[in-house]
């Protein structure tokens, strides 16, 4: 787990906080913007942002091929809140741009707009209590193939595992809770 050289995608999004969570966890994080730099990296964490931007990005730059192709070389990945967004197979009721990796469906803003984010405890499969920030967050409608659900909030699926995927709704990098970067650093 030390050392690990974790990439944090940083077209747009909250990716500094992953950068200083993966630091506490004695990782090397990496900011990523270039085809060239997912090479130097053994996993890769997708940050909370703007879904359709940072997927309009992904694709403009080239990374977004060059992400699938690292993944079927073996790289985790995780994604947070957008970064979940862009990880699933389906989007419901809208077309963007995404990866489709990951046999789940999401709902943009699942949870309501900005004035309706909030912070929570949560149950986590094989972890424990974890905590998370949802803002502006999806959530996870529908798991099929080998994904697995890992946690609820209020009956909605808020954390998915498919192999080394790892999408989350919210973002544990807003807290000081390190057990889900931890736990994602165990998959690299």
């Amino acid at each position: 787990m030390a050392g690990k050289r974790i990439g944090i995608l940083a077209l747009q999004g909250a990716f500094i906080e992953h950068e200083n969570a993966l630091r506490k966890c004695g990782a090397s994080p990496r900011q990523v913007r270039t085809a060239q730099e997912l090479d130097e990296i053994e996993g890769l964490i997708i940050p909370g942002g703007e879904s359709t931007t940072i997927g309009k990005l992904m694709q403009a730059y080239g990374l977004d091929d060059k992400i699938k192709a690292r993944h079927a070389e073996g790289m985790p990945i995780w994604g947070t809140c957008a970064g979940m967004i862009l990880l699933a197979k389906e989007i419901a009721e809208i077309e963007q741009v995404h990866l489709s990796l990951m046999d789940i469906s999401v709902r943009r803003n699942g949870f309501g707009r900005q004035v309706d984010s909030f912070e929570t405890e949560l149950e986590v499969e094989g972890l424990g209590r974890s905590r998370g920030v949802f803002i502006r967050a999806p959530y996870v409608d529908k798991v099929w193939g080998e994904a697995r659900v890992l946690a609820y909030h209020q009956e909605r699926i808020v954390m998915v595992q498919e192999g080394k995927l790892l999408a989350t709704a919210f973002h544990p990098e807003l807290t000081e809770d390190l057990s889900i970067h931890s736990y994602f650093l165990e998959m690299s």
